[in-house]
């Protein structure tokens, strides 16, 4: 018994050592052993973002079955089925950014002025008037609202025009839509109230001179950072309108309540309706379909999580048991070539797929009422004319039963001059665009609020409010996915072999079809039975292992070469940033899942920390995280999570970044560049990266910072590394694990104060 279990600890050290000394020494073995061959050829980064690809897209083939799965409401009577789904509005609410609390006023404003009377036009039987209402703060619903002239209103309606079609043209006043589409016109016959609201539209321009972006991306941008979105925007002003509709009723009284809208009008309709219960009927036209590839259409109808809980089926079935409207028809159609905004097509929904989104949308509902009551108007087979009698006549129905579609009256006569589209437009540009940057100035209070159930009071309720904060962040904000993570299969080469050092690349598997990819470099003096300190040395945007090891690359000066040549085992990973719009469409279908690339990186991140952990060369507790740009923003993101990287140094990034993303004052934001994927759901209201630093925590943090980096200017990153600073010194009385080291230097690895950094807290001479 004695003499086996000592030769089996005679053959393990063998091995061991053998495999050691073969791996780093001279004599490296082509395949590091315990992995088996690596055969896989050509450009491995390719396959890694294919790969990444083929998840995403099947992910959002599963989601419409995964949605259903959720969607248990209380069937058992009309009023417990509305109930049942409150919670699904508010989540919805939430995913829209609708949570600003709308003002009261008693009726809109007349737009006009000594030369331009308010009423801009008289049709058969009603009027218009050129009008805004208040939204919020200083923010305006503006456009037209036709009243009938010397009688009451049979119904309200909200007449929402697609982006790119104003108010006059939906109304008939000037051209640019067909008679037969002029719906807020002919409700208007018809003796209904219509209001017309404008939206913003879809022009494409220099921003600051810079990325060529379309209005609505312009503001969805900033927005989507702070919790906002244009879609809540919109669907606000639509809201406050049924506010007014409501209010004008009188309290006791039933209004009659209606939405109507055409491509992203048939949206905002869609939206409004799901929301609220006080409208009675919607018409969504040209827009019903299925989401699959909403990653396709434009940026601005990109709803972080919308497709985990909701399709268009589940958004109709939250309008049940009211009336509801699906018309298929043509929508809009059009192409951005994305010259630094996100590319993007939009086409007309095909009527296949109306027809099956419609009928999944009827299952969901359960038979609560004799008759559900949904009605699909193909118009022309799906590319008809939109706004067709029949779909009118359904709406009026829906909120009046008997009453009837008058006929065709004609175009109105005009009045007077109508209100200028192009400044109007402006104007309501301007306003969401001065809400953003309100948002952005409070949203420091709104973090701190947020961070305040932190308690650093001692290291048990740090560690336990800690992980629960950790927790919202992976959830929430970076999103994850609960898939187990794959065997890792490693399969290794030798791909370097230099006086010092070998190199290995590392093929792992993650997920079906998600691989992580990596360079491991081996100091050769490493000797039998040793375990040393690991640092991951990641590369920043359009980077590849390679560049962190050879070449000197201006911007890495071969880090992971220099560490190893002091002795550090280090690991250079393939990250997904890289073929331009090929790893940014990867953020634009993991989105609406409720996921972030992060959402892929850091279970990649995390499985090669787990092999390497296992490793006889490498002692688990110091693997270090080291970062540069695109490789800083994952410094901040993925040690935060994985709690195995013992300390993190967050190179040529770190910044105040929240308004990196959403000021539209400074000439340092993203907004004006072509980076669409970068902007994080609902960061301003969460985690900045002073709260990131703090899930690091008490981990050893550090910020490598050049004077003449053009990320940020020196006062924003000293005004958030502050907060850091302050948080390890003052609230976790470790002022020795945080620092910040600036030079005189550009957007670039230093290797000075960090290198020190790395030697003192990985405990490496």
């Amino acid at each position: 018994m004695m003499r086996s279990r000592f030769l089996g600890l005679l053959l393990g050290t063998l091995l061991l050592g053998g495999g050691i000394a073969s791996a780093g020494g001279a004599g490296a073995p082509a395949t590091l052993p315990g992995t088996q061959p690596l055969s896989m050829e050509g450009d491995i980064a390719s396959h890694l973002v294919d790969g990444v690809d083929r998840f995403l897209l099947r992910e959002l083939d599963r989601s419409a079955e995964r949605r259903e799965r959720l969607w248990k409401p209380n069937g058992s009577s009309v009023d417990a089925y509305v109930r049942s789904l409150g919670m699904e509005r508010r989540r919805l609410a939430f995913m829209l950014g609708v949570r600003d609390k709308r003002v009261t006023f008693e009726e809109p404003e007349l737009v006009a002025t000594p030369r331009r009377p308010a009423v801009v036009y008289h049709g058969s039987g009603y009027e218009a008037l050129a009008v805004r209402w208040p939204v919020f703060a200083e923010v305006y619903g503006e456009g037209l609202l036709l009243q009938p002239v010397g009688k009451k209103p049979v119904a309200d309606v909200v007449a929402i025009p697609d982006a790119d079609i104003t108010p006059e043209q939906l109304a008939g006043l000037v051209p640019g839509v067909a008679p037969e589409s002029q719906y807020a016109r002919r409700l208007a016959e018809s003796g209904c109230r219509v209001l017309v609201p404008t939206l913003i539209d879809r022009k494409v321009e220099p921003r600051n001179g810079r990325a060529r972006l379309t209005s609505r991306e312009f503001l969805y941008r900033p927005a989507f950072e702070l919790g906002r979105h244009l879609i809540g925007y919109e669907v606000q002003k639509v809201l406050s309108g049924v506010d007014w509709f409501a209010r004008e009723a009188g309290e006791g009284a039933d209004p009659r309540i209606g939405v109507i809208g055409w491509g992203e009008g048939g949206m905002l309709s869609l939206y409004a309706a799901a929301l609220d219960t006080r409208i009675d009927v919607a018409c969504v036209s040209g827009y019903f379909d299925d989401r699959r590839s909403l990653w396709q259409q434009p940026i601005d109808r990109n709803v972080f999580g919308l497709l985990e809980r909701f399709g268009d089926a589940e958004l109709a079935a939250l309008v049940a048991p009211r009336s509801l409207v699906i018309e298929a028809a043509r929508g809009p159609e059009l192409t951005l070539a994305g010259q630094g905004g996100a590319p993007a097509r939009l086409i007309s929904p095909a009527l296949e797929a109306v027809k099956k989104e419609f009928a999944r949308a009827k299952r969901l509902v359960p038979p609560i009422e004799a008759k559900l009551p949904f009605t699909l108007v193909e118009s022309g087979a799906g590319q008809g004319p939109y706004g067709s009698m029949t779909a009118l006549h359904a709406l009026l129905q829906g909120l009046l039963p008997g009453a009837e579609l008058a006929p065709d009256g004609g175009l109105p006569t005009g009045v007077g001059p109508v209100v200028d589209p192009g400044v109007r437009q402006t104007r309501q540009i301007q306003e969401i665009d001065r809400y953003n940057q309100a948002l952005l100035e409070e949203s420091p209070r709104v973090r701190q609020s947020f961070m305040s159930r932190l308690d650093t009071s001692s290291p048990a309720n740090f560690a336990r409010t800690g992980d629960q904060y950790r927790n919202m962040f992976y959830g929430e904000v970076i999103g994850k996915f609960e898939e187990p993570v794959l065997p890792a299969k490693p399969r290794t080469r030798k791909s370097y072999d230099t006086p010092k050092w070998t190199g290995y690349e590392v093929v792992l598997d993650v997920f079906p079809d998600v691989i992580a990819y990596g360079v491991l470099l081996l100091p050769k003096d490493i000797k039998p039975g040793e375990k040393r300190p690991v640092v991951v040395c990641q590369h920043g945007l359009e980077g590849r292992p390679s560049d962190v090891i050879t070449g000197d690359k201006p911007a890495y000066h071969d880090f992971a070469a220099k560490l190893a040549e002091r002795g550090f085992i280090t690991f250079a990973p393939q990250n997904l940033y890289l073929f331009g719009d090929r790893f940014r469409t990867l953020q634009r279908k993991a989105n609406p899942l409720k996921k972030t690339l992060f959402s892929i990186i850091t279970p990649q991140h995390q499985q090669i920390v787990d092999w390497l952990k296992a490793q006889p060369f490498v002692d688990p507790q110091r693997i270090a995280f080291y970062g540069l740009s695109y490789g800083g923003k994952t410094a901040m993101r993925v040690p935060a999570l994985v709690k195995d990287y013992c300390l993190s140094i967050c190179s040529a990034d770190f910044n105040e970044w929240v308004w990196k993303n959403a000021s539209t004052r400074s000439p340092y934001s993203y907004v004006w560049t072509g980076e669409y994927e970068i902007f994080e759901f609902d960061l301003g209201s969460t985690f900045n990266y002073a709260e990131m630093a703090a899930l690091i925590a008490p981990r050893p943090f550090m910020v490598e910072r050049g004077h003449l980096d053009g990320v940020a200017p020196d006062e924003k990153v000293a005004h958030e590394f502050a907060k850091v600073r302050n948080f390890y010194s003052v609230r976790l009385k470790m002022p020795d694990r945080c620092e910040i080291e600036w030079f005189n230097g550009p957007h670039t690895i230093n290797g000075k104060g960090t290198f020190d950094f790395l030697h003192r807290h990985l405990n490496w001479p």
